[in-house]
């Protein structure tokens, strides 16, 4: 069958736009006295690559590399000055998931999945953006960070052009991914600050394009008829 998994490995790209869904908690709220504001996460973008080893017909092994960027809007307020500002602010990390499919027949070249895994989150920095009597500063925990990944989604497997797919994963670190803090400056420069954890999650919605690849068994066929 050329859409068998068994024995075959996939190479794949992603493109991952992030959804900002209430559910989620996007919205982180930091109060202290008379000094207020809050980080929300307003979307962002994934990208990367994906490996697939098939380990029978209906279970796969996935992994891979990618890059997320997530976009917040941050605001700061103190109502005792009628001080009011906002700034937007990028966070980037980088994930290799580990995450293991199965899959359900629908048609003769269609398939619904569903997956679960683990992922290594990597932060390289903080993020940081100056306003004009204040700063917002959003500082990793951690360099290296866990989570829990899961996934749904359905793809089309074709005879010669490779796999597309369509799906949506969600992706919860376990504890805080940052710290978020908001200072404020008074007139002689003295600092108020108010902070908070940031958790991380998010779900996307997940575009796929899989390079064809034959069995393990068709290639070496292939490579006996030489």
């Amino acid at each position: 069958m050329a859409d068998a998994q068994q024995g075959v490995t996939r190479f794949g790209l992603q493109l991952k736009p992030v959804i900002p869904f209430s559910f989620f908690d996007p919205l982180t709220e930091l109060k202290k006295g008379s000094l207020n504001g809050s980080y929300e996460i307003t979307g962002g973008t994934a990208f990367g690559m994906v490996v697939r080893a098939g380990i029978t017909e209906s279970i796969t092994f996935e992994t891979g590399i990618n890059q997320i960027n997530r976009r917040f809007d941050v605001r700061i307020a103190n109502d005792t000055t009628d001080y009011n500002d906002a700034a937007p602010l990028r966070f980037i990390g980088y994930e290799v998931p580990v995450m293991g499919l199965v899959f359900i027949r629908l048609g003769e070249r269609s398939y619904m999945n569903n997956a679960l895994g683990f992922s290594m989150d990597f932060y390289p920095s903080d993020a940081e953006v100056i306003m004009k009597e204040s700063r917002a500063y959003l500082a990793r925990n951690n360099w290296l960070h866990f989570g829990v990944v899961g996934n749904v989604g359905v793809e089309y497997r074709t005879r010669k052009s490779g796999t597309f797919y369509l799906g949506a994963t969600y992706h919860r670190p376990f504890g805080d991914m940052a710290q978020a803090e908001l200072r404020w400056f008074d007139a002689i420069n003295r600092e108020y600050l108010t902070k908070a954890g940031i958790g991380g999650s998010y779900l996307t919605v997940d575009l796929r394009y899989f390079l064809h690849s034959d069995p393990d068994r068709i290639r070496k066929k292939k490579r006996a008829g030489e």
